[in-house]
């Protein structure tokens, strides 16, 4: 397994629900470390390292985040099973009779996903989408005081689980919290092809936490380091799979990484558009236009810092995002990795100043 699979094996294996980031924040630790000057946290715990390039250059951040769309236990019945709410946005046809991993005090326990089942349903209620309200996690518990007896305590988080996977083409990943452990890695490796090079600003590259419960790591860690301009590095719907309309998501895996054009949260800087999108063009870099109604990133809210900061988002189109298992493409991952530190070592102060003007 090479460098970058490895990568991203580790941090997309690893626990991170809103608010427990911290496993995956060490693993981002331990990578940033040889790269950077200096590691940075702000108090929500959003990591990120400082390379400087030319130390008067403008203040360039590259941020994926680090939590995944996961749970929180809120109750335990009196007969052991555990009430939850959801951390991000969950559809219900992807919840049940799933795998999860609940973080205790004592460790680890696994557990399962249920409900009332199928077969006591009157005929009108099996065919209606089980509600979240109605579901619960199994752990194998016989009662409130052996469950907590495992260690479990409302506010307990949980997550999905799913083994890294390369698939038999060799060019498809499949692994949980790929959104937006994917953009985690890519701004580790970014820094990496910016080792021994010289770019003419300064480099914050890292993750954020609690993107998926209001983009809040996001808001805190543009605020402590008021950057000129902002890459969101996560993930888009892809548009390949059956049942997709060619107008409902234009990404398709394979095609080169997505230039976010709208979502509901921003209107990408278009200077900064054209210069992701002449970049591409003179290194042959494929590239997609996306534009999404709904929705949000890390850039949504970092774009509003201060006086405003010119911000984008680099994704990849990724098949089903916000379940237990996603589909990453391999080459979209490679060339967006690649377009971000071309893209950086052009941003000196001139340019950067060009794009507020």
């Amino acid at each position: 397994m090479d460098p970058t699979l490895e990568l991203l094996k580790e941090l997309t294996e690893a626990s991170g629900a809103p608010g427990a980031e911290d496993e995956v924040r060490e693993i981002m630790r331990k990578h940033l470390a040889p790269l950077v000057d200096e590691i940075l946290q702000d108090g929500l715990g959003s990591v990120f390292g400082k390379k400087a390039g030319d130390p008067e250059g403008p203040k360039v951040m590259i941020m994926g985040h680090m939590d995944e769309v996961a749970f929180m236990i809120t109750q335990i019945t009196d007969e052991g099973f555990l009430r939850f709410q959801t951390l991000g946005g969950w559809w219900e046809q992807v919840m049940l009779a799933q795998r999860v991993k609940i973080q205790t005090r004592k460790g680890e326990l696994i557990g399962v996903i249920g409900s009332k089942p199928p077969h006591i349903l009157p005929q009108e209620e099996r065919n209606k989408v089980v509600q979240k309200k109605d579901m619960f996690i199994d752990i194998g518990a016989s009662s409130r005081e052996e469950a907590m007896e495992w260690g479990v305590r409302p506010g307990d988080p949980a997550v999905p689980i799913c083994p890294f996977t390369v698939m038999p083409n060799g060019k498809f990943i499949m692994a949980k919290a790929l959104d937006n452990r994917s953009g985690c890695a890519a701004a580790i490796e970014v820094l990496r092809q910016l080792q021994g090079v010289d770019h003419p600003n300064v480099v914050y590259a890292g993750a954020t936490v609690q993107e998926e419960v209001g983009l809040r790591g996001a808001q805190t860690s543009a605020q402590q380091v008021q950057p000129d301009v902002f890459f969101a590095v996560d993930v888009g719907i892809a548009g390949d799979t059956p049942g997709i309309s060619k107008n409902e998501a234009l990404g398709k895996c394979g095609q080169g990484p997505l230039i976010l054009l709208y979502d509901a949260t921003l209107v990408p800087n278009r200077k900064l558009r054209d210069l992701v999108v002449d970049t591409a063009e003179e290194l042959g870099i494929p590239y997609q236009f996306d534009a999404m109604a709904g929705g949000g990133t890390d850039a949504g809210r970092a774009h509003l810092v201060g006086e405003g900061v010119p911000s984008i988002v680099i994704g990849f189109p990724t098949r089903y995002i916000h379940s237990h298992a996603a589909l990453l493409h391999r080459e979209d991952y490679d060339h967006a990795v690649r377009l971000l530190a071309a893209v950086v070592r052009k941003l000196d102060r001139r340019t950067v100043d060009g794009l507020r003007s």
